[in-house]
C-alpha cells in the first residue's frame, strides 16, 4: 500500500502541490490526470525521490515512511518510474547496469547464460532488438525503443510499485499496442501497485480496472472508476471540476 497524507511538493519556493491525499493498495491500478502543468510529473518524481523537489508531509510505502530516503533506498524497496522521456547512459550497457541491480535486489550471484536467456525472451517479447541488450543504455534508440528499454528493466527487476508517466507519449500504434499488452501482462502476472499518468484512454484501455483522480489547483479534486475517465477525455477537464463544486456545495446543503 501506498499512502500519501497531507503532502506539499515545491521547488525553489514554487509551490507545485498542496496538501495531496491519496491511498492506493495493492494490487491496484491508479490513473492520475489533469490538464498540463498542474503537477504531476512533479509527482511522481517526487515519489521517486528526485532530490530537486522539497517534500513536506508523510508517504509511506507498505507502511515504511520514505520521504527521507534516497532514490536507490526507494527502488530497493520496489519502487520504479518510467519517466516520459528516459534519459541516455554514456558508458554502462543494459546488461552490466541490470545484472548489477539483479545482483544487489538479491544477494546472489547472476547466472549468465540464464540471465542472457531472459533478456533475450524479453526483447522478443517486446520486438525490441537484442543488439540493445549489450548497448549503452537508451543510447542511439528512438523514443518508442527507450520506452521498451525501460520494459526491458521492468520485467528483470520486477518491482512492486510502477509509476508510469506519459510512457503512451510519443508511440506509434504499433509501438503501443506492444507497450500495452506488456504491461498488462506484467500486472496480471506480479500484481504490482501502479500509478499511471496519461493524458488518454488509449493504454488504459488495456486494463480491465483502475481509479481515476483529477488533478487540478495543486491538489486531487474528484477521484472515481472508468467512467470519470471517459467524461473528461470527451468533456474535458472543467466537467470534472465543475461536478466537484456542485457536489461539495451539495455536502454543505
Amino acid at each position: 500500500m501506498f499512502e500519501v497524507t497531507n503532502v506539499s511538493i515545491n521547488v525553489n519556493d514554487l509551490n507545485l502541490v498542496n496538501n495531496l491525499n491519496l491511498k492506493m493498495n495493492s494490487p491496484e491500478i491508479h490513473v492520475l490526470m489533469g490538464p498540463n502543468g498542474v503537477g504531476k510529473s512533479s509527482i511522481a518524481s517526487s515519489i521517486m525521490g528526485n532530490p530537486d523537489y522539497e517534500v513536506k508531509g508523510s508517504m509511506k510505502y507498505n507502511g515504511e515512511e520514505i520521504t527521507k530516503l534516497n532514490i536507490y533506498e526507494r527502488a530497493k524497496l520496489g519502487i520504479y518510474l518510467i519517466n516520459q522521456t528516459p534519459i541516455a547512459i554514456e558508458g554502462v550497457t543494459n546488461a552490466e547496469m541490470l545484472r548489477l541491480a539483479l545482483s544487489e535486489k538479491t544477494g546472489e550471484t547472476v547466472n549468465i547464460f540464464e540471465f542472457s536467456k531472459e533478456l533475450e525472451n524479453i526483447c522478443e517479447s517486446l520486438e525490441l532488438d537484442k543488439s540493445f541488450i549489450h548497448k549503452e543504455i537508451n543510447m542511439g534508440a528512438s523514443g518508442g525503443e527507450r520506452k521498451k528499454i525501460e520494459l526491458l528493466h521492468l520485467w528483470v527487476l520486477k518491482p512492486s510499485f510502477i509509476i508510469l508517466d506519459e510512457i503512451d507519449s510519443g508511440l506509434d500504434v504499433d509501438a503501443l499496442k506492444v507497450v500495452g499488452k506488456s504491461l498488462a501482462k506484467y500486472y496480471e502476472e506480479y500484481k504490482p501497485l501502479m500509478l499511471i499518468i496519461t493524458h488518454s484512454n488509449t493504454l488504459i484501455n488495456f486494463f480491465k480496472d483502475y481509479q481515476v483522480h483529477i488533478l487540478e489547483d495543486k491538489k486531487i479534486i474528484k477521484s472515481g472508476g472508468k467512467e470519470l475517465a471517459k467524461e473528461v477525455l470527451s468533456k474535458g477537464f472543467k466537467s470534472a471540476s465543475d461536478t466537484f463544486v456542485i457536489r461539495e456545495k451539495d455536502n454543505y446543503e
